[in-house]
């Protein structure tokens, strides 16, 4: 386990996840790290693969925390790590942001399923979300990120989402989105979220997609399919709430097959 650090400068805490095949057709957990607030539950899983749940054991992240949570999968592997609830930040009494990393490597002939529950800004907060992921060529990737801004009647936090996609040491992905107070001008107009409260998005890369690119198309009024280089497909998602964000991106998942 890693030790957590709380001091006048917030609390430091990292979870660790590393998966590998057991030899008898199934996953193995060599790794499974938890930290502080970053709690790490195995669950049962279903054929070949091994699943995880993070239960967040107390608020936040606050202001001048930082969290970190890593997934390593080896070849042959198939992992799926979702959460038990919504991630809440939140303004805290220690001075400045927060930070929130995420770092996923997945082998070649590996699968990773990244389902979390969404991300909530509420008000008053400022957390910078930073998420690399590193593919090997033949490596397979399901990667859900929701993020809702404020609370129902509640005016957002700052968030700041950077996220980045690797693929064979190529970068497929590399994009940043600020939103909230002191973020830059019109992040709420009409050519960036136009009012709506729910963003999101879906990248799912997949060999075959090699061969049989997804086709780029629009799905309803405020979601879109886009083929990336290589076998990587980005839906990107606005909606009013997260019930109607989480619809939408699991419907853009049933059309990809």
């Amino acid at each position: 386990m890693t030790t957590t650090g709380a001091s006048t400068s917030g609390v430091r805490a990292t979870a660790r996840i590393g998966a590998r095949p057991d030899g008898r057709g199934g996953t193995a957990l060599p790794v499974l790290e938890s930290d502080g607030p970053l709690a790490l539950r195995r669950t049962r899983g279903q054929g070949d693969e091994a699943r995880v749940v993070l239960v967040g054991a107390m608020s936040g992240p606050l202001g001048g925390d930082h969290f970190a949570v890593e997934a390593r999968v080896e070849q042959g592997a198939r992992l799926s790590v979702a959460s038990a609830a919504a991630t809440i930040a939140l303004p805290g009494q220690v001075k400045g942001g927060a930070r929130y990393d995420v770092r996923l490597d997945v082998a070649d002939g590996a699968e990773l399923r990244w389902l979390p529950e969404q991300l909530i800004s509420a008000g008053g907060s400022d957390l910078r979300v930073g998420t690399r992921v590193e593919l090997a060529a033949g490596a397979r990737l399901v990667f859900r990120e929701e993020q809702v801004l404020g609370r129902v009647g509640e005016e957002p936090g700052r968030l700041t989402s950077r996220l980045t996609l690797r693929l064979a040491g190529r970068t497929l992905l590399d994009q940043e989105v600020a939103c909230g107070p002191g973020a830059p001008g019109g992040w709420d107009g009409p050519a960036v979220l136009g009012g709506l409260r729910a963003l999101g998005q879906l990248l799912v890369v997949r060999p075959e997609f090699v061969d049989r690119p997804a086709e780029a198309r629009v799905l309803g009024e405020h979601a879109a399919i886009t083929p990336l280089a290589g076998p990587a497909v980005l839906v990107t998602a606005l909606a009013p709430d997260a019930l109607r964000l989480r619809r939408v991106l699991d419907e853009a998942l049933l059309a990809l097959g």
